[in-house]
């Protein structure tokens, strides 16, 4: 059981970098980069299906992704329910 919790902690985390790497340029070939990659690699399994499913919400002329927020919110919900 600890180690579904530990893996739903680091998946708060590494999705919560994403979100934060996502305001930023990133430039081709720095380490930043490398960085990315491998946050995306990590949550795009969980947050592609939920992005295809859920329409961005429109404010303006941009459009918010909501999935991060779902798996966020699901989480916070599921740790309780698993006993973390």
């Amino acid at each position: 059981m600890q180690i579904i919790c530990l893996a739903l902690q680091l998946l708060l985390y590494v999705v919560f970098a994403r979100v934060i790497m996502s305001y930023f340029p990133i430039a081709p070939g720095s380490v930043f980069e490398s960085i990315n990659d491998f946050l995306r690699m990590v949550t795009e399994p969980i947050l592609g299906p939920l992005r295809r499913a859920l329409p961005p919400v429109r404010l303006g002329g941009m459009g918010i992704d909501m999935s991060p927020m779902v798996v966020f919110l699901g989480i916070i919900i599921l740790r309780p329910i698993i006993g973390c």
